[in-house]
């Protein structure tokens, strides 16, 4: 939990005017390690929580300690600034189900404009927890406290999407999701066998949109609905305010009928939806997405239609229940990742998150990314494994000379440019390219003179790289197995010149070695073989989109908040 703590707070921007800290571990009763206003200093926090000791006992009284940081934490005197808009989260860490009441204490600290954001073990409930969150999807569940670096990301991603405006300083922008423009068509099957499941479908369409930026100049909103065949309930230039979305998705009706035609729904809304004249502005570049929530198996040939989708430049992403064919979906969706899996559509808000980040388009700032790959003997049977990793990422840029460059990179005892940052402009060059590499073969694996080499001869504007612009330097390591040589003075070489590194290593590899490479500890990844890369392809992505710099601002936005953390400490 230490840990954890230290490693968010290092995320965070401390000092009086921006991000403030306050942690309060709790058994019976609660005990307040810091306030909100005892350090302005990020590396006095660090050091606290580092020498922080377990309170125990018990009963776990959860309620009373939320109860506590309302009344005792969250007020001006304890450091709060809520009464000047500052946004007001609580991150609660949890191992078991509370002795007490929580609802009463959650309810009020909601109330007040606290967003609560909850972590819990499997000893914990997960309702009680989903009941205390600022909404479900923010209840998030691990099997032990060491895997919690394993939900950092998703929870950063969560308390970010959270931070409103204030008064600029010197700004540095961060640019949100509601930054970019989108047209989303939401598809929901309306047949029979989905009446029960229908609300749930509704509430997670409404919950989206409240993450959306809905006007007519950013992000549009369509919904249809099908079974033997599609109905349109409003198209994307049919509303132009987000209340008239939510009061439209509130009010639907269930279509019923049968069978179930996924294959006509799509081609239906091919024809008649994404076009410059139900509001798609595909042709002004805006991104087109297609969210289908599908609870059976198609009765007719989804294939050709959802190849006709995203041959326009449609992105689909589809979410099916266990009633769903799963194969069918992840051939429908724009790749295998974006088929997400659910039992029933009461769960749909435990995937929530993992879709707006699914759904968040990649293209909105330039980025210079250099694959560095394990070449080695050992790496000969993961090496399709590793390009087929590398397609997919590819995929999701945007390569043109302005905007993503690429460059791959294999070794073994030393290292073999395959293709430079300014090689390739086309997307489609890049893929092909990839698709034809040849496993390089040899030993022993020399990551550091990799890491040398790429840092002086793949990173530099003759090569490629932007970096004297400004524009983020991405390295993204795959390896197979422990360096003969030293990789740390390397590495940090790379990072002075402003490189962030992401280093992902089979069970063969130095995991140790791996996070020290990287550009922080969680930004090193570890999969059993190159053939589970797809199951880390979207913490990746995630992690490699939070590379912010800044640029320049039209209305500037600098984020502070107040987050406070608490911790069980029962026994």
């Amino acid at each position: 939990m230490k840990d954890f703590i230290q490693r968010l707070v290092e995320k965070l921007n401390i000092t009086a005017n921006k991000d403030r800290v306050s942690v309060v571990q709790y058994s019976r009763e609660p005990e307040v390690h810091f306030y909100l206003n005892t350090y302005e200093k990020k590396q006095d926090i660090v050091d606290t929580v580092r020498g922080l000791r377990h309170k125990g006992g018990r009963p776990l009284n959860t309620g009373a300690a939320l109860q506590y940081v309302r009344d005792n934490v969250f007020t001006p005197s304890s450091g709060s600034r809520r009464l000047d808009g500052v946004p007001q989260m609580l991150i609660l860490l949890s191992g078991g189900r509370s002795f007490d009441n929580v609802y009463t204490p959650a309810s009020s600290l909601k109330e007040l404009g606290v967003q609560i954001f909850a972590i819990g073990t499997r000893s914990a409930d997960s309702t009680e927890l989903q009941r205390i969150s600022k909404d479900p999807s923010s209840a998030v569940s691990v099997s032990e406290f060491t895997d919690l670096p394993n939900v950092q990301q998703q929870l950063l991603a969560a308390v970010e999407s959270v931070a409103v405006p204030s008064k600029p300083e010197t700004p540095t922008v961060l640019v949100p999701v509601s930054t970019a423009r989108k047209d989303v068509v939401f598809l929901l099957d309306g047949s029979d066998g989905t009446r029960n499941g229908f609300p749930s479908m509704k509430d997670f369409v409404q919950r989206v949109v409240e993450k959306l930026n809905v006007i007519d100049d950013k992000d549009r909103v369509a919904v249809v609905q099908y079974s033997r065949e599609p109905e349109v309930h409003f198209y994307l230039n049919t509303y132009e305010r987000k209340q008239d979305v939510l009061d439209t998705v509130k009010g639907l009706t269930h279509k019923g009928g049968r069978p179930l035609n996924t294959g006509a729904a799509l081609q239906y809304v091919r024809d008649n939806v994404f076009t410059p004249s139900s509001g798609s502005r595909r042709l002004d570049g805006v991104p087109q997405m297609l969210i289908l929530l599908s609870g059976g198996r198609s009765f007719d040939n989804v294939y050709t239609p959802a190849t006709s989708l995203r041959d326009l430049g449609v992105q689909i992403f589809t979410i099916g229940s266990r009633n769903a064919d799963s194969t069918e979906l992840q051939r429908i969706s724009k790749d295998p990742s974006s088929a997400i899996a659910v039992s029933e559509f009461t769960d749909l808000p435990n995937v929530q998150q993992q879709l707006l980040v699914l759904a968040v388009p990649v293209a909105t700032a330039k980025k210079d990314v250099v694959f560095l790959l394990d070449g080695t003997d050992g790496t000969r049977n993961g090496f399709p494994a590793m390009k087929d990793f590398i397609q997919r990422l590819v995929e999701k840029l945007n390569i043109t000379a302005n905007k993503d460059r690429v460059s791959v990179v294999q070794y073994s005892r030393e290292p073999e440019v395959h293709f430079y940052l300014n090689t390739y402009e086309k997307k489609q060059d890049i893929v092909d390219t990839v698709r034809g590499l040849r496993h390089k073969g040899g030993r022993p694996l020399n990551t550091g003179a990799a890491l040398q080499y790429v840092r002086d001869n793949v990173f530099t504007p003759s090569s490629g790289s932007r970096r004297l612009d400004g524009v983020p330097q991405m390295l993204i390591l795959l390896s197979g197995g422990r360096s003969f040589d030293n990789v740390y003075t390397p590495a940090s070489s790379l990072k002075e010149l402003g490189v962030q590194i992401f280093a992902i290593g089979t069970r063969s590899a130095d995991s140790t070695e791996l996070q020290r490479i990287s550009k922080d500890p969680s930004s090193a990844v570890s999969v059993s073989e190159f053939t589970d890369l797809p199951n880390v392809q979207q913490q990746l992505l995630a992690a490699v989109e939070s590379v912010a710099v800044p640029s320049k601002p039209e209305t500037p936005t600098v984020l502070g908040m107040s987050v406070c953390f608490i911790s069980a400490a029962s026994i």
